[in-house]
């Protein structure tokens, strides 16, 4: 029976009547519909109210759409060339209003007959005392339109399936068509258990009532239900990949804390956080469990990471092996060795740095060093995962900034022992909200620092309207009299490079005229790697004064002289990005200040992102309101497919949902790993139907 249903969903689309080759063609191209499934998936974004008829005397502008029974009196043409309007007089028992028409004007005339009832749907506007609806769809009044309210989905289209008569009227009559056809075949995807625990309604009623709702208490349901099945598919299989990995990848049993003693004891430079002491046990917990680690380490810009990596470097040392951190750009990972060669120093630890400019004979050192053991800490760039780099034993691998690497990139480090795999640390200043992460790592334990350590003051943030540039440069030049050093950042505006060129060297000029006395330093990404670096670096020694800068600057430079960061046109920043580039002041011990310049115009986006940065420091509060703001896929930069590829839910939205439908999972897991139980079966025939394809796990069964 199985494949009979899966048979079926896997019915081409133009098979269904109504659809066609052509018809199926635009479905494949312009929606991804391919099958009855895909097509019985394609859910409304939202819905119509025809529940009611409505009375003109009722009505007022503050409702979106309304449905009423009216009788057409009368009918004219008004106005002249681009103004000539059709408009029609329509009244009921309860007063009068007019319908107008500016388009298809000549069809609409033959098609609507004064004297007669119709049903007309539209949005209501005022004009003086009077109401009218531009362009109301509208149908002669029968027994069946009247006598029947419903809920009408509007569904995801597209400009091109428009002009091709392919409307949400038409596609809501194909989903009729095959809820139909599909009425026997939709089998149940969750136990019965699960479904009496959360209050679901049946496969069957969810998918009726998310395309033909029969009040809105069933939408709600079958909205729910859906939402639901498809969060606990998809944290059933993370957890999967989780167990399985934990059941097949020893790790190294690392338990030797004397170094870490002796480092805490005579060289920790500054106490820990409580946040960095927590996220320090967890780590050590599992180095010396004899399985893998595999761990995301979130942490606010500033947060501590650095030092806390330093101690799980320590650990794995101390247990006789070897560590590797792997940083995105030659600036970072620079700075990474800089501040850990001081601690290493200390603890008599060689540490050695390669990136792509480390000279020949100081690599074959760093190579001889590595194999023979001799070597205990190696930082780099992609350079670690050079074929030639050979390590003795690599205990611990530590990824920066893990977003900025491919999957295929981070596992090649992994690989680097011939027989067990190292511990695997992935740092992140990015910070996630936690219904992202569980959906994007829900395969990694996370941990996260959520404290700044004690002295460190937080940036304060001021947003200024650009006719207050006299007042904003005044402030600028006080900040750099008492020494202080400017950072002041463009946005990549255009998609043309020339324009954004232009952008930043205006910007960069003016700049220059209005501090004539003071050296300015620029970068941008169409500059040569070495002249990039030789104008960081002239910024970095205090050479220059002020870096003009796109946002290349995002990652990387630490200079705690920096205290002041103006970011121009703020507006067009993403909310995420803002917070990275303000966290690029605030390393020294001063007041740090980010200024967001914008225009007076700024849509309500944009006033939630800057009214945000301006209100809190707390990166985890900026990401929630991000998620809200732009939705999962823009804010992790690109979709990981199968996993974000989301029908129904809205991590945004859904985070309470998420979060029980993930506990639902671990409990069948725990309870049963390989879903070997009978009461399973429901479950263990989903994840087997799409065991093969990174399709979403909670689609038709």
């Amino acid at each position: 029976m199985q494949t009979v249903t899966r048979r079926f969903f896997d019915t081409p689309v133009e098979f269904l009547k109504g659809v066609g080759p052509q018809r199926a063609s635009l479905l494949n191209k312009e929606l991804g519909i391919f099958t009855f499934g895909d097509l019985l998936q394609h859910y409304p974004f939202r819905y119509e109210d025809r529940t009611r008829f409505y009375k003109i005397a009722e009505l007022t502008e503050a409702m979106p759409a309304v449905q009423l029974i009216v009788k057409i009196t009368g009918k004219e043409m008004a106005g002249g060339g681009s103004k000539r309007r059709l408009v029609a007089y329509a009244e009921d028992d309860t007063g009068t209003m007019e319908l107008v028409w500016f388009q298809g004007i000549r069809w609409v005339n033959e098609k609507l007959k004064t004297g007669i009832q119709y049903v007309v749907f539209g949005s209501p506007v005022r004009y003086g005392k009077k109401f009218s609806i531009a362009h109301p769809e509208f149908e002669p009044q029968t027994e069946a339109n009247t006598k029947a309210g419903y809920l009408q989905p509007v569904y995801p289209l597209t400009e091109k399936l428009r002009v091709k008569y392919l409307d949400s009227k038409a596609i809501s009559k194909l989903q009729r068509e095959l809820l139909i056809l599909a009425n026997d075949k939709i089998r149940e995807t969750l136990p019965g258990r699960i479904l009496n625990r959360h209050k679901l309604v049946d496969k069957r009623t969810a998918l009726i009532n998310i395309h033909f709702p029969q009040s809105h208490d069933l939408l709600a349901k079958a909205t729910h239900r859906l939402k639901f099945e498809e969060l606990f598919y998809i944290q059933l299989r993370l957890l999967k990949l989780k167990l399985v990995r934990q059941e097949k990848s020893q790790g190294f049993t690392f338990n030797d804390a004397t170094r870490l003693t002796r480092f805490y004891n005579e060289f920790l430079p500054f106490p820990l956080t409580d946040a960095q002491k927590r996220v320090i046990r967890e780590i050590y917990t599992d180095m010396k469990s004899g399985k893998q680690m595999n761990r995301l380490l979130q942490g606010d810009v500033g947060s501590g990471k650095t030092i806390v990596a330093f101690v799980c470097m320590l650990i794995a040392v101390g247990g006789g092996a070897q560590c590797a951190l792997m940083a995105p750009t030659e600036i970072l990972a620079q700075q990474h060795y800089t501040n850990l060669k001081r601690f290493a120093g200390q603890m008599q630890i060689p540490i050695a740095l390669l990136t792509g400019s480390t000279k020949k004979s100081e690599r074959r050192t760093i190579h001889e060093g590595l194999q023979t053991g001799l070597l205990k800490i190696l930082i780099g760039t992609h350079a670690l995962i050079e074929e030639e780099v050979k390590f003795d034993k690599l205990g611990l691998a530590i990824i920066d900034e893990q977003h900025r690497f491919g999957v295929a990139q981070r596992s090649k480090l992994w690989k680097k022992n011939a027989g067990m795999l190292p511990h695997v640390l992935v740092m992140t200043a990015t910070p996630i909200p936690r219904t992202l992460a569980m959906t994007l790592y829900g395969d990694l334990d996370v941990s996260v620092i959520d404290q700044l350590p004690a002295g460190r003051r937080p940036v304060k943030t001021i947003h200024k309207f650009d006719s207050h540039r006299l007042q904003v440069n005044g402030f600028l030049k006080e900040q750099m009299d008492q020494g202080r050093q400017v950072y002041i950042v463009y946005p990549l505006i255009d998609e043309s490079e020339k324009l954004d060129l232009k952008h930043l060297m205006d910007g960069y000029e003016s700049v220059c005229r209005a501090f004539p006395e003071v050296p300015v330093s620029i970068v941008h990404g169409k500059m040569k790697p070495e002249a990039k670096e030789y104008e960081m670096k002239r910024f970095v020694k205090g050479e220059t004064k002020i870096m003009v800068a796109t946002t290349v600057i995002e990652v990387g430079v630490d200079v705690p002289n920096a205290s002041v960061m103006v970011i121009e046109n703020a507006e067009r920043f993403g909310l995420s990005q803002l917070h990275q580039l303000r966290g690029r002041v605030g390393r020294g011990a001063e007041q740090s200040y980010c200024i967001l310049m914008t225009n007076f115009k700024l849509t309500a986006e944009s006033k939630k992102r800057i009214e945000t940065m301006v209100r809190t420091n707390n990166g985890f509060e900026i990401a929630e309101v991000d998620l809200q703001l732009r939705g999962p896929g823009d804010l992790m930069g690109t979709q990981q497919s199968g996993i974000l590829d989301l029908l129904i839910a809205d991590i945004g939205k859904d985070g309470k949902l998420l979060q029980t439908a993930r506990e639902e999972a671990q409990a069948v897991l725990t309870d049963d790993p390989a879903l070997s139980k009978p009461e399973n079966n429901l479950i263990r025939n989903q994840v087997e139907l799409f065991q093969s394809s990174t399709t979403n796990w909670s689609r038709i069964g």
